[in-house]
This record gives structure tokens, sequence and C-alpha cells, in this order.
């Protein structure tokens, strides 16, 4: 804790009281009158000490300064391809349990496997994703729409011409979708087979040039 000595001015005051009162009342001509006057003027100074003491004020110490909030940690943005992923596939698990189709259920299925197969390619090879905007603005969107609309009819639960023939057209539709889906996902690996294709010619040119191309195993 701080302290400060606060000093009191009545001693001094009255130090100046002995000479003030001195000069109209006593003799200040000779020397020892100026003697005289400053012994008395010390004893008042002394007394007033004695009667108006120092006073010592103690200040409590400083609150310390609060330490600053740590800001806030902002977290990473999401993929936007993950998000999409995440969708997607949750999606066509929900249609795959509420449509009760056993052909229809199957292909779900599949797609939702080829979906997960072909956004996880992309995730480790981004070059690859122009190759996929038509399928994730268009078919993929427009696939969810169309098993969307089988699976709110399906629940309406009555038959009709309109609730019927949709259906229909929706489920004869899925195995044009499935095959669009899986040539997607064989799309993806056109670039690797083409370098495996061109591997595969070299090895055989060099083995053929060292005449090792018709040699069995096993022999020297």
């Amino acid at each position: 804790m701080a302290k400060i000595v606060k000093k009191s001015p009545a001693p001094l005051y009255l130090a100046a009281a002995v000479w003030a009162a001195w000069a109209v009342l006593a003799p200040l001509y000779a020397w020892w009158h100026f003697a005289l006057a400053a012994a008395v003027s010390a004893v008042a100074w002394l007394g007033g000490r004695k009667l108006f003491p120092d006073k010592v004020l103690i200040l409590p110490d400083p609150e310390p300064a609060p330490e600053p909030e740590p800001e806030p940690e902002h977290a990473a943005p999401e993929d936007p391809l993950a998000v999409e992923r995440a969708r997607a596939l949750a999606e066509l698990r929900r249609l795959d349990e509420n449509i009760e189709d056993a052909k229809l259920s199957a292909q779900i299925v599949h797609m939702e496997e080829v979906t997960g197969k072909i956004f996880d390619i992309v995730a480790g090879q981004p070059a690859k994703l122009p190759q996929l905007r038509r399928f994730l603005n268009y078919y993929l969107p427009t696939t969810l729409k169309l098993l969307n609309a089988y699976d709110r009819m399906g629940a309406a639960g009555v038959e009709g011409a309109n609730i019927d023939g949709t259906m229909g057209r929706i489920d004869a539709m899925m195995d044009k979708v499935v095959e669009a889906f899986d040539k997607q996902l064989d799309a993806l690996f056109a670039d690797e087979a083409l370098d495996i294709s061109t591997d595969i010619t070299v090895l055989e040119q060099m083995l053929a040039q060292e005449g090792l191309g018709g040699m069995q195993m096993g022999q020297s």
C-alpha cells in the first residue's frame, strides 16, 4: 500500500504569529531581539508539530488492470464442397428410408455410394472440380428434386392420374440417372486411365526391344 505524509501548516502559522506578535508587542532593533524572537518562534513551531502532527494517508494499491479478453477464435470457414457432400448424402439417406419401393430404394443406396466417391475424389484432387460442374449444378440437385417429389406423392396415400403418372415416370427415369452417376464417376478416372495406358504401351515397347517381351515367369 502507498503512504502519503500530509504535513500540517499549523506549526508554520504559529511561528509566523510569534513574529507578528513580537513585532507589535516587543522591540526588534537589537540583534538579540531577533535571536530571542527566532527562539520563541522555533519553540512555537515545535509545539505546533506536537499539537498538529503530520497525517499519514494510506492509499490502497491500485487494482491491476484487467487482462484483455482473448479475441474469440474465428472458426475456419467450412469447405463448400464438404458441406454440399454432407447435405446430398444426408438427403439421399433420408429418401432411402422414406421410399418403400425396393428397387428404387436400392438405386438410391447405389447413388449415395457413387456420390460419396465422386466428392471424395474431387476433395483429394481439386483440379478435377471443373469436370463436376454440371453434375453438381444440375444432375445431382435435379435428381434430389425428383426423388423428393416421388416421396411426397407416395406419402399422399391416394391414387390418381397425376400422382401415379408422375411417380411412374420418375421410377422409369432412375435407371438412366443411375447410369449417368456411374459414368460421371468413371469419367474422373479418364486421365489416370490414359496415363496407365501410356505406361503400359511404353513398357511393352521396351520389353520388346530388350527381347524380353515373350519371356515367361521363372525363365532367365
